[in-house]
């Protein structure tokens, strides 16, 4: 139990610092630091679903970006704010670290497994954020379209 709840705070405080990197302002902290808590949350459910990293990671990314996107809306910012905020938890660095111990230990074949998972999990988090991010925006086209007429 303290392994999930140490994880939930380290999401929320990764996200927070990289928001305070960003100079996000006061008001709009809180929200983008919970982008990330809520990120590891449906990456800790999804466990319960699939046990493949690559589905965990892709739910996670939807779930964040329309997050994110509808945030945007509410407090009227880019959505950008929050989806790479809130993607910091996600950011596959301990994938990669084990892809480059095999690497300079020597064992390529453990190098290319892992190393082909990390690019994986990068695709999993791009795609997850592409697909809603392109839903909402083809909905402000064509919401925007009808006004026009």
């Amino acid at each position: 139990m303290t392994k999930y709840v140490m994880g939930l705070a380290t999401a929320f405080l990764g996200s927070m610092g990289f928001a305070l990197l960003f100079h996000v302002r006061r008001e709009k902290l809180l929200l983008a630091s919970l982008g990330g808590l809520l990120a590891w949350v449906v990456y800790l459910l999804a466990g319960y679903w699939s046990d493949q990293d690559v589905v965990r990671y892709f739910a996670s990314a939807v779930v964040l970006t329309v997050y994110g996107e509808m945030m945007a809306r509410v407090v009227k910012c880019p959505a950008t704010l929050f989806i790479i905020t809130a993607a910091v938890p996600l950011i596959p660095g301990g994938s990669l670290y084990h892809t480059m111990k095999f690497f300079m230990e020597g064992n390529f074949n453990a190098c290319s497994v892992q190393g082909l998972n990390t690019v994986l999990l990068a695709v999993s988090i791009a795609v997850g954020i592409l697909f809603p991010s392109s839903i909402f925006q083809l909905y402000q086209k064509i919401r925007m379209s009808r006004k026009k007429a």
